[in-house]
């Protein structure tokens, strides 16, 4: 109530979680009163006032001034006010009409009533009896603001009648009540009807305080990023505070915490994304040390330029197992924000990828299924769909073919648009600004790293500190007991280091070779404690179950004595299933130290609180200091380990050397378009050629301009100009018939086009065009070693020499039809007898075809076997080897499929192609390879999963989480949790691309001939 009596509405937003605002309101009353005064439509209002009631007028008075403060905060830049779950139209779409059904029924009673005592004005009647009519059942739904109207109304009305009790009026005719109401009853109507859906739209902002139900989900996460965008157009420029999660709606930030387990982000992370060129979109390196968090900052832009700007999305990692992981970790908010996650490694990926109307898509992809997306996606127009590119280690672009890759794919992305962001994440170099200069990018750096350098010299560990004059700096002596046996045996007190941190916490020991990590691992557990197999005594029995089901009844001998103990070794001859289980069993705890060789540390995330490097040597190199960054940056990793520390065993030979190793500064990072004479640039020309992107030499010139190896010209390109180099690349490719020049203009022909787009190694271009093709002639088709053997990479014949023997009693296995097929690639029975026998051969055999033939006997025996473990036994072959094999093939049967479909005269490899990848791809029984293609499903849970009942995608895909950890034995939660999100993601993929087609099919042709036409 107020001074004159009147009655006074308040709406207002009601959540548990806003912090006061008096303060803000106060100001922002202030100012939009003030322009309510001066708005040309209020003026025009004010004249309708004069034939309202009071009740009527104040009650439109004050919906005004609410509505000018709220519509004020709507545009005010804090946090919690703009974003979170909030009440929405959506809860109820009926109310408005039951409200408008209620209103009509009063006014009949009005109408057939003769009143003859004294009443309120009509306004508070209707107003109230309306509100009753509705009753509770209604409105006990509603979001907690609309309660509140509903309670504030009823009071002002229950004051008003207090009011009016002791006041008399002229008594009312029915007739008089008609012409009275007729002229203000749709005033009424409009008023209290207008005042609930403002005060519902108001809503749209506010969060609630009841949940949002399962069907609405969609909708609300829909809304609330709408909400985000409207906010980024209209906060300030110098705002950085777009949003409650830096520009995202409130339920990423509960995901994270779901999902991830993240409550808040480290300081550096949330400068990086509050930077000035992050809110202006320009390109970004960000160079910290390894294990300072960096990914989460690149996944934080990722969601928001999905979200928020609705544009695709590239994630380009350099391994498939880290492909796999991403995969795996982002479904979950794929499902749940609507966008689609699409992995793109190995065999996987479509090209170009399915075009889709309504959702946006992040490609998970490694470097070479990156450069050819790019390369789709320019070839089909679409490029500028492309938001934004993030690249984890960058610096890779120093690293040989792969890093010539990834400046061809960045280049390419930066020539064709302007519109596409590139995110860098790099470890920290010397050479920074060339990169800076090539990507026309900023850079951010930060000391961040939650983890202490030793190195230990005999008995005694010193700290390693770049200022110090000495760079070590002493720390503490060992105090380990040592007998004079075990001194002998453990020399550099390996021992003694791990014991101080395991089992209570984790501890990575690098070894410099494969069979070290092996030795190493079974000389600890001789000297352990008993204490340490009755630590999660449980879980270790069941992680040896796994790995014996793993391996079809088999466990490697020495991981049979090590995970006892808690100790395992981590290499490259481990088979995928071993090294996945492996890494799980360690990232739970289960396992509490692994020995590994370098490869680790670039691969996976396996935090730990002490990493030990047993050498400053990979076999007999000594260590680069971009590797022992790797190494070490394992130890405290940020958002899984809060510290860390290294420690690097030395011998008084290595100090010297050690001391540069330890504190010397950063390596650089150079171009490697010109490694291996040049066959980098040699692809970038046969594809920038094919892609029509340059078709003369100035483009060229102009085109190069924009790499890595332009800024780096001088350095790089000392005996011949870039000019020359140049030409003389484009003369190799007109002599390997791969490009033709029409005067000035060059064009790609099909055997160029082909090339690239099967991203087939010039070098064996020509080979391949020639196998194959001899391949038609006699192609075997009642047995899969012919076209084994044309799959068999190139560059795997070198890494594996024949037992000649072994070859033979192979060889003899073999049907008629099949020795004659190898006969006619150039391998005979009689030239594998005379070499088995120890014999002189003086015909000439071409070695790389015999090596590759031998390498199909192997991938042949594993198709029909589909048991790793027999295959090595049998070829005497390391299993990691073996599983390296494949994969590789796989991959290279690929690149051969889509070499085949750009030429015609190959018609017949595509549909044979086609199945083989699919064989190799996953190398198991056909019924288990609808299950393998879900990311995180290996040959061993895809058979448990299919004994089980789930025999198919579609199974998987609606599987209860709860209900698979109950029925499949050793499966966590998480485990699961993933395997069914992933499988919805897979499906989803797949029903959208048939949509997709279906829709293009039945859409009509934009250029239908029309009667005028004909």
């Amino acid at each position: 109530m107020n001074d004159t009596g009147k009655q006074e509405i308040k709406i207002k937003r009601v959540s548990s979680r806003k912090r006061s605002r008096d303060s803000l309101h106060t100001h922002l009353r202030k100012r939009s009163r003030d322009s309510l005064h001066t708005h040309p439509r209020k003026r025009s209002r004010d004249s309708l006032h004069t034939h309202l009631t009071p009740a009527r007028r104040h009650l439109q008075q004050c919906l005004s001034s609410t509505m000018a403060e709220i519509q004020a905060v709507e545009y005010c830049s804090d946090s919690e006010d703009l974003f979170g779950d909030y009440d929405s139209l959506l809860e109820d779409s009926s109310l408005l009409a039951k409200l408008d059904d209620v209103e009509h029924n009063e006014r009949q009673r009005d109408v057939q009533s003769d009143f003859t005592a004294p009443r309120p004005s009509c306004a508070d009647v209707l107003t109230d009896s309306i509100l009753d009519d509705l009753g509770d059942d209604l409105l006990e739904d509603l979001p907690p603001s609309l309660h509140q109207f509903q309670e504030q109304v009823h009071e002002g009305a229950k004051r008003s009648r207090l009011q009016r009790a002791d006041k008399t009026s002229t008594p009312l005719r029915n007739t008089e009540l008609q012409r009275n109401t007729e002229g203000n009853e749709s005033k009424v109507r409009r008023s209290v009807a207008d005042q609930l859906k403002r005060t519902m739209l108001c809503n749209a902002a506010s969060p609630a305080a009841v949940s949002r139900s399962a069907a609405l989900k969609e909708a609300v996460v829909s809304e609330e990023v709408s909400v985000a965008m409207r906010a980024m157009e209209a906060v300030c420029a110098e705002s950085t505070d777009l949003g409650p999660f830096f520009g995202l709606p409130s339920k990423v930030k509960e995901l994270m915490s779901k999902l991830r387990g993240i409550q808040s982000l480290y300081d550096w992370q949330e400068t990086c994304l509050n930077l000035d060129c992050v809110q202006r979109r320009k390109n970004l390196i960000y160079s910290l040390p390894t294990s300072g968090g960096k990914t989460l900052v690149a996944e934080i832009l990722v969601l928001r330029e999905l979200l928020c700007r609705k544009k695709d999305c590239l994630f380009i990692l350099p391994y498939i197992s880290l492909v796999q992981e991403k995969v795996r970790g982002l479904a979950s908010f794929g499902l749940e924000l609507d966008f689609m996650v699409e992995e793109y490694a190995g065999t996987k990926g479509r090209f170009p990828p399915v075009k889709r109307r309504n959702k946006r898509s992040l490609y998970i992809a490694t470097i070479e299924k990156a450069h050819s997306l790019v390369n789709s996606l320019i070839e089909t127009g679409r490029i500028d769909d492309l938001g934004l590119v993030v690249v984890d280690e960058l610096h890779m672009l120093g690293d040989g073919s792969r890093g010539a890759v990834i400046e061809m794919t960045l280049a390419k992305v930066l020539y064709m648009t302007k519109a596409t962001q590139i995110i860098g994440m790099s470890a920290t170099l010397g050479n920074i600004r060339d990169l800076q200069t090539f990507l026309k990018a900023e850079n951010y750096t930060n000391d961040f790293r939650p983890l202490r350098e030793y190195v230990k010299l005999q008995d005694t560990i010193y700290e390693v500190d770049p200022k110090d004059e000495e760079c070590f700096r002493f720390s503490r002596l060992l105090n380990f007991k040592y007998s004079s046996s075990l001194q002998k045996l453990d020399p550099d007190h390996i021992i003694a280091l791990v014991t101080e941190v395991i089992p209570t916490h984790s501890c990575l020991l690098f070894c410099p070779t494969k069979k070290n990590c092996e030795n190493v691992a079974a000389m600890i557990c001789r000297h352990l404690k008993q204490d340490f197999l009755q630590h999660r005594e449980a879980e270790k029995a069941v992680l040896l179950r796994e790995l014996k089901d793993s391996g079809s009844g088999s466990v490697c001998p020495v991981l049979r004595r090590t995970v006892p103990y808690g100790l395992a070794y981590h290499h490259s001859g481990l088979t995928s299933e071993e090294r996945k289980l492996v890494e799980e069993a360690y990232s739970n705890g289960v396992l509490c130290l692994l020995t590994c060789t370098s490869t680790l540390a670039a691969g996976i995330n396996l935090p730990a609180r002490r990493v030990i490097l047993r050498s400053p040597y990979v076999a007999t190199d000594f260590l680069k200091r971009s590797q022992y960054k790797q190494m070490v940056g394992r130890a405290g990793r940020a958002g899984i380990d809060t510290v860390g520390e290294s420690i690097l065993i030395l011998q008084d030979k290595d100090r010297l050397t050690a001391k540069t190793l330890v504190c010397a500064p950063m390596e650089n990072c150079f171009s490697n378009l010109m490694h291996d004479d040049g066959k980098g640039l040699r692809s970038l020309i046969l594809s920038l050629v094919g892609l029509n992107i340059t078709t003369s030499l100035d483009q060229l010139r102009d085109f190069l301009c924009g790499t890595l190896l332009y800024v780096q010209r001088r350095q790089l390109c000392v005996e011949k100009s870039l000019t020359e180099e140049l030409r003389q690349c484009v003369h190799f490719l007109k002599d390997k018939l791969l490009i033709t020049a029409d005067g000035q203009t060059l064009h790609v022909t099909k055997l160029g086009k082909a090339t690239y787009k099967g991203s087939v190694d010039l070098t064996y271009s020509n080979v391949l065009y020639k196998d194959l093709s001899k391949g038609l002639e006699g192609l075997l088709l009642n047995s899969y070693l012919h076209l084994v053997y044309l799959v068999t990479p190139y560059d795997m014949g070198s890494q594996c020499k024949p037992d000649w023997m072994l070859f033979f009693r192979q060889f003899t296995l073999l049907s008629a039809a099949e020795q004659k097929m190898s006969a006619a690639i150039g391998v005979s029975e009689s030239f594998v007898a005379r070499k088995a026998a120890g014999q002189t051969v003086r015909k000439s055999v071409n070695m790389e075809v015999v090596s590759r033939m031998y390498l199909a006997l192997v991938l042949f025996s594993l198709l029909k076997e589909t048991n790793l473990w027999n295959v090595s036994d049998r070829f005497q072959l390391s299993r990691g080897f073996i599983q390296s094999l494949l994969s590789s093939s796989s991959a290279f049967c690929c690149c051969v499929l889509h070499f085949t479909e750009e030429l015609e005269e190959f018609w017949p490899f595509r549909a044979l192609l086609t199945e083989l990848t699919r064989r190799l791809s996953y190398c198991v029984t056909s019924e288990l390879i609808p299950l393998m293609e879900v990311a995180g499903v290996m040959e061993s849970r895809a058979k448990q999963l299919f004994h089980a009942g789930y025999k198919s995608l579609t199974h998987l895909a609606n599987a209860d989480p709860a209900a698979l950890c109950r029925t499949i034995e050793n499966l966590q939660q998480k485990q699961a949790n993933q395997i069914v999100a992933s499988a919805k993601m897979l499906l989803n993929e797949k029903a959208a691309a048939l949509q997709e087609e279906v829709d293009e099919l039945l859409t009509l042709p934009a250029d239908l001939p029309t009667a005028r036409t004909l």
